[in-house]
């Protein structure tokens, strides 16, 4: 595949159909000596430049002394500014890499911070050589956990991206004042060491939050604060199961949450989801004795559905035999567009000692406050507020407050319900753009709740990550559907299309742009 030269201008604003050209990226010509050339999908064009050439100079492959291209010849050959170059050199002469006179060529330093370990004239005599070890080596488990990916999302692009609110609604201003009231009054106790658990007020506040928004009836000692639902669903993978033990999850599933699971020495056996939700009835057959179900029943992430009152019963009663514990990550459950939320498996009372519940304000605020929430049955409270402490001993203090004060005076509440009015508008926009751009080539579902709708792909035949990978460079988000499945049974290709993060004025450029694309 040929070399590709970003544009001399990078820019996030996606090109409307009318001057969409796919010849914005063209070969370029490598670097001299080195066959370097910029990704132009990643962020950093200088500090790839700094790290190339950095790799260069300690591989012995440019030697002490010898000449680099000239700034303008390199920003020539690599297709961006001069001054881009200038700088990364500047940053390689401040590291003592290069030593660049005026009047004459910049060159390799004679000596460099390393010292060149890898030169030849360098190595020890054979004598005392000592042969060094040539990687790093990982544990078992630590190899296993560092080949599993969080998402199937890559960071940069917020178009379409699923999965992430209106940042451009979030209140800040809002924000900004009850952080000055918290540190107007001199917190000293929010500094220093607190309870594992979390800020008791903010404890407090979710409890007010979740009786009224969604239903779920808990104390406060019930509820700890995490970092979010990914730590939440790592800490009950490793306190409800051992190594080795089957855990449930929905196929496609939230792939952060599945690898949590994997991540802890649980073996994740996928089950098939439906209309209605998850396969109890497969599930059982796949493997009766699962220790534990990670579940999105109000809203399944990422095919959308939700489950039907007859598969929450079922899966409860199968707990309660199992003695097994479900997991119910309820991400997005505010956001739904036709009647009133649905109530969690929490809510039912009468069964919800065997449910896991977990919260989080990456979807309804921000994914950056990194703060989230487990509601337990009272003879798990002890086990996990251990475990929470083990794990970073405590959530951070100020953040809480600010939080407690946000949710208690109602902030919270009047919030979800404006992102429900202006969600069901980006909605909108984002299907009706489908349909006027796309019709003839995806088929996309008007969804009734949460972030995103799927688009099917109208042809099967077409691989929906290498449409991905090329949509990606235009600045598009849309994870490929295919990445979410742990088998490729009865798959149909798709593409995830985010509608809460993208304003209006954007979807249908940007949806033109995806046409465009698949039309080639």
């Amino acid at each position: 595949m040929a070399c590709l030269r970003p544009t001399a201008r990078r820019t996030d604003r996606i090109v409307p159909v009318a001057q969409f050209r796919l010849d914005h990226f063209v070969p370029v010509t490598p670097l001299p000596m080195t066959g370097f050339a910029l990704d132009p999908a990643a962020e950093g064009w200088q500090d790839q430049i700094v790290a190339h050439l950095r790799g260069l100079i300690l591989s012995g492959a440019l030697r002490p002394g010898s000449a680099v291209p000239s700034t303008r010849t390199l920003a020539r050959d690599l297709g961006v500014a001069r001054q881009t170059v200038v700088l990364a050199y500047a940053r390689l002469a401040a590291e003592g890499y290069l030593d660049g006179r005026p009047g004459s060529a910049t060159r390799v330093s004679e000596v460099i911070p390393e010292d060149l370990p890898n030169r030849e004239e360098d190595q020890p005599t054979t004598v005392d050589r000592v042969q060094p070890s040539t990687a790093i080596r990982l544990s078992a488990r630590g190899a296993a956990t560092a080949a599993l990916a969080a998402t199937a999302a890559r960071p940069g692009a917020t178009i379409l991206a699923p999965g992430i609110p209106a940042l451009d609604a979030f209140p800040s201003r809002l924000w900004e004042r009850l952080s000055a009231e918290v540190w107007r009054g001199r917190p000293a106790g929010l500094l220093g060491y607190a309870e594992p658990g979390g800020h008791r007020p903010l404890r407090e506040a979710i409890v007010g939050y979740l009786g009224a928004m969604r239903g779920v009836a808990c104390a406060a000692e019930q509820v700890i604060v995490t970092s979010g639902s990914q730590q939440a669903i790592a800490l009950a993978a490793h306190l409800l199961a051992d190594a080795g033990d089957a855990a449930w999850v929905e196929d496609p599933a939230y792939i952060a949450g599945r690898h949590a699971l994997v991540s802890a020495g649980l073996r994740a056996v996928p089950v098939p989801v439906d209309a209605e939700g998850l396969e109890v009835e497969r599930g059982a057959a796949l493997e009766p004795r699962a220790q534990i179900a990670l579940v999105t029943p109000s809203h399944q992430y990422p095919a959308g559905a939700v489950m039907s009152l007859r598969c929450r019963l079922a899966l409860l009663a199968w707990a309660e035999r199992a003695g097994a514990w479900v997991i119910e990550d309820d991400y997005d459950g505010e956001f739904r567009y036709v009647g009133r939320p649905l109530q969690p498996l929490a809510a039912l009372s009468e069964r919800s000692q065997r449910v896991i519940y977990v919260g989080t304000f990456s979807k309804v605020l921000a994914p950056g406050l990194r703060l989230g929430y487990l509601v337990l049955p009272p003879g798990l409270v002890g086990a996990f507020t251990a475990a929470r402490a083990l794990a970073d001993r405590q959530p951070p203090g100020p953040e809480q407050a600010v939080l407690a004060e946000f949710i208690a005076r109602g902030h919270l509440a009047r919030h979800v319900r404006a992102m429900r009015t202006l969600y069901r508008t980006r909605r909108d926009a984002l299907t009706d753009a489908v349909t006027l751009h796309a019709g003839g080539l995806l088929d996309v579902a008007v969804p009734t709740c949460g972030l995103h709708a799927v688009g099917y792909l109208r042809d099967r035949a077409r691989s929906d990550t290498e449409i991905y990978d090329r949509v990606l460079r235009h600045g598009v988000q849309t994870p490929p559907l295919s990445a979410y499945y742990a088998t490729r049974e009865a798959l149909r290709p798709g593409l995830l299309l985010g509608f809460a993060s993208t304003p209006e004025d954007r979807i249908a450029d940007a949806v033109r742009t995806l046409a465009a694309l698949l039309q080639r």
